[in-house]
C-alpha cells in the first residue's frame, strides 16, 4: 500500500509539470538532408557571393571618384593656367579672373567663354582658336598677342590695348564692341565687323604690323 501510494504521489507530481516541446526552427532554416533546401542554400551562397562582389567594386569605383573630385578641388592655383587643349590645366570658362597675368602664355584654343577678364594681361600671349564669347575684356591687354581665329563674338573688348596684335581670321560678330581700344599696328584680316564698328575703327586705325606686315587701315578695308 505504501508502496502504490508513493506511486500515486509521484503521478500526480508529474502531472504539473508540461514537457516543454523544441520551438520550431525559423523559416531560412536548411534541413541539411533535403535535396531541394541544399539547392536552393547553394543558389543562395552563390548570390550572395555574387553581390559581396558587386558590393566591393561599386564600392572601389566610389571611392576612386571621390578621389578624383578631391584632387579637382584641391588642385594648386599655381597651376591654374599652364595652357594646351582646349581648357588647358584648369577651367577657364564663366570665371572671374580680373587682372589675371597670362602674358607670354600659350594658350590655344583656351575657352574663356562668359568670363570676366577685366584688366587681365594677355600681352605677347600665343591665342589661337581661344574663345572670348561673350566676355568682358574691358581694359585687357591683348597687345602683340597671337589672336588668329580667336572668337570674340558678343565680347566686350573697350579701352583694351590691342597693339601689333593679329586677329586674322578671328570672329566679332553680333555686339562685339571696340570702342576706346588701342587698334595700332593690329592686323584684322578677314575679320567679319559690322558696319558701324568698322567705321568706327577706320577713325582710329593706324601703324603696320610687325609679324603680318600689313598696315591697320588696310586689313580694315577702310576708305
Amino acid at each position: 500500500m505504501a508502496l502504490l501510494h508513493h506511486f500515486n504521489n509521484v503521478s500526480l507530481y508529474s502531472k504539473k509539470f508540461s514537457v516543454k516541446t523544441p520551438a520550431k526552427p525559423p523559416l531560412c532554416f536548411i534541413k541539411p538532408h533535403s535535396p531541394l533546401n541544399y539547392h536552393a542554400q547553394k543558389v543562395f551562397e552563390e548570390k550572395l557571393e555574387k553581390g559581396s562582389s558587386c558590393l566591393g567594386e561599386t564600392l572601389s569605383k566610389a571611392s576612386l571618384l571621390a578621389l578624383v573630385s578631391a584632387s579637382i578641388f584641391l588642385v594648386d592655383p599655381a597651376l591654374a593656367y599652364k595652357g594646351g587643349g582646349p581648357y588647358g590645366s584648369e577651367v577657364t570658362r564663366g570665371q572671374d579672373l580680373t587682372g589675371k597675368d597670362f602674358s607670354g602664355k600659350t594658350l590655344i584654343k583656351q575657352d574663356f567663354k562668359t568670363s570676366i577678364l577685366r584688366q587681365a594681361n594677355f600681352k605677347g600671349a600665343k591665342l589661337l582658336g581661344a574663345s572670348f564669347f561673350d566676355a568682358d575684356l574691358t581694359g585687357a591687354d591683348l597687345s602683340e598677342a597671337d589672336l588668329r581665329g580667336a572668337d570674340f563674338s558678343l565680347a566686350n573688348v573697350t579701352k583694351a590695348n590691342l597693339s601689333n596684335a593679329n586677329l586674322e581670321g578671328a570672329l566679332a560678330t553680333g555686339n562685339t564692341s571696340f570702342k576706346g581700344s588701342n587698334i595700332t599696328g593690329a592686323d584684322f584680316t578677314d575679320v567679319p565687323l559690322r558696319e558701324d564698328q568698322r567705321e568706327y575703327l577706320c577713325k582710329v586705325a593706324d601703324g603696320v604690323n610687325p609679324t603680318t606686315g600689313n598696315a591697320t587701315r588696310e586689313t580694315l578695308l577702310c576708305n
